[in-house]
């Protein structure tokens, strides 16, 4: 069944764009990154949370989740888009893959925050910050993924080569 979308969840900066491109070139899929999704359609993001706040900037991207897991396909979620209990139950439906990373490796993309709304602007350095908000959420990660991957040693093309065998096992 092909209208079951991969959907790649985890903290910021663990390669969910990146990755699920590839894997979506790889698996000759349609692939959607709902942060590229709302910026397209509602603006730049830091400036979505400037102006209406997280709240509404979570029921955007709820839509938005909704909207781009329907056609299957690889579809990236935001890091926080796993907050919203519809969200949730409508990843049940899917499989869902998490990919992980470590301290050390995620400093080095995360930089300073720029761009990313929850780490930047804020009085507290963007590592402790991410640290923070990865372990209040890898609960829920944890609770939706089917499968979990590290993007923090090898090449990219071996993670997507892996998950991509992971979803043809899946679905045979």
């Amino acid at each position: 069944m092909t209208t079951r979308a991969v959907v790649l969840i985890g903290p910021m900066g663990v390669g969910k764009s990146s990755i699920g491109r590839k894997l979506a070139k790889t698996l000759s899929r349609t692939f959607l990154d709902t942060d590229s999704v709302i910026a397209r359609e509602h603006g730049p993001i830091p400036q979505i949370f400037a102006q209406h706040g997280e709240a509404y900037f979570r029921e955007v991207e709820r839509e938005a989740v909704a909207r781009a897991v329907a056609d299957g396909g690889v579809v990236a979620l935001g890091g926080g888009a796993v907050l919203n209990e519809s969200t949730r139950e409508l990843l049940r439906e899917h499989r869902v893959v998490l990919l992980d990373v470590s301290e050390a490796v995620v400093a080095g993309r995360i930089g300073h925050g720029e761009g990313r709304p929850l780490l930047s602007g804020v009085d507290e350095d963007p590592m402790i910050r991410w640290k923070r908000i990865r372990a209040e959420r890898w609960p829920v990660y944890e609770s939706l993924a089917d499968v979990t991957f590290d993007t923090s040693r090898g090449h990219i093309a071996y993670v997507v080569s892996a998950i991509a065998e992971w979803v043809q096992e899946e679905e045979q």
